[in-house]
């Protein structure tokens, strides 16, 4: 009986639920528990000399945030925001540790339950980004959606 238990709890679930937003005209999924708020495009204060996928700061209820450009590791042209555009705030785990980490989004569009199931590796060719900042791709509604992974990118790209 306990070994049935412990495999169950090794299990992958079986759904996860993500938040999905547009970037570049693509479809990305984040794990939806990272995600701490989703704002209006507040103030930006530029850090000179910082790198570009990082080079702004802004504050969330008092507190500084870097903001990131997944623009930047996904090698996608810069798109002036406008009134869809948001800023996602995320709790996200860079080399053990919790970190409060924005990001851009052309457009949130969607929370929904992912079948983890559906969710592939990206394949080895054909592809137009890094495979190692990709932890899979999925489908809905006929479109792929990708899910990016988030600690590698930040731990590549954020100084620590």
């Amino acid at each position: 009986m306990t070994a049935n238990i412990s495999a169950a709890a090794d299990a992958k679930p079986a759904a996860s639920r993500v938040l999905t937003f547009d970037l570049g005209g693509e479809i990305f999924a984040i794990r939806a528990e990272s995600v701490r708020e989703i704002l209006e495009v507040p103030p930006v204060t530029r850090v000179p000399g910082a790198p570009e996928f990082h080079n702004g700061l802004i504050n969330v209820r008092g507190a500084v945030v870097p903001l990131a450009n997944l623009r930047f590791p996904f090698e996608m042209p810069e798109q002036a925001c406008d009134e869809d555009t948001r800023v996602i705030v995320l709790e996200e785990m860079v080399d053990d540790s919790p970190e409060i980490i924005a990001i851009f989004a052309d457009k949130v569009t969607d929370v929904y339950e992912m079948e983890m199931e559906n969710i592939h590796q990206p394949p080895g060719i054909g592809m137009q980004w890094r495979p190692e900042f990709i932890s899979g791709i999925g489908r809905k509604s006929g479109r792929f959606v990708i899910v990016p992974d988030m600690t590698r990118i930040f731990r590549e790209y954020l100084p620590r």
